[in-house]
């Protein structure tokens, strides 16, 4: 006998919108989950099928369902980055507070990696562009820490800037964004945060 919920649960991470929709239409759990806690939407978000998304989505699939690594599907959208992504999981009006295992909400990593577009549309959507994670720093001191200074950062620092980001929120050393882009050498961005 066929297992619906790991036909769904395959289908999704292959990116199969037919083999979704049957699996689902044949009883399949939409919030079935594979060995490491992953629902069929987070399958579909860290392979980025956009498409399997939308109709998990529509089905009423949560956005906010946590695997064992301490990663939901809207969280994981600051990792990859895709904006497509991003729009697509709006509708299932995702809990912009949840934070991953680092204590981070989904612009932090985003800013970390030079996502530029996913920052510049997070940051209209609602999200803390403060939010503090539990290395003690904000999505604007990951960019300028774990950045490089590059065009990608210096346009994410601008976007958090312009969102409303506060520039004198230190990490837990009391070290600033613009001093440690001093210490780091990224002139382009002190200039920015000075």
């Amino acid at each position: 006998m066929v297992d619906l919920d790991d036909s769904l649960l395959r289908a999704a991470a292959s990116g199969d919108v037919a083999a979704v929709v049957a699996a689902l239409e044949a009883g399949a759990s939409l919030e079935a989950r594979d060995q490491r806690g992953r629902t069929a939407l987070l399958l579909a978000v860290v392979g980025d099928h956009v498409a399997v998304a939308e109709v998990l989505v529509a089905h009423g699939a949560s956005a906010d369902s946590f695997d064992d690594r301490h990663d939901t599907p809207w969280l994981a959208t600051g990792t990859t980055g895709s904006v497509a992504m991003l729009e697509a999981l709006l509708p299932a009006r995702p809990d912009m507070t949840l934070r991953n295992r680092y204590g981070g909400v989904s612009i932090i990593p985003a800013s970390e990696r030079g996502h530029v577009e996913y920052v510049r549309r997070v940051a209209t959507a609602g999200i803390d562009v403060d939010h503090v994670n539990d290395l003690g720093w904000t999505a604007l001191l990951e960019a300028v820490i774990l950045g490089d200074g590059s065009e990608p950062y210096q346009e994410i620092v601008r976007i958090l800037l312009a969102a409303g980001a506060d520039r004198a929120l230190a990490d837990r050393d009391g070290t600033t964004a613009a001093e440690h882009a001093r210490r780091m050498g990224q002139h382009a961005v002190l200039a920015m945060l000075e």
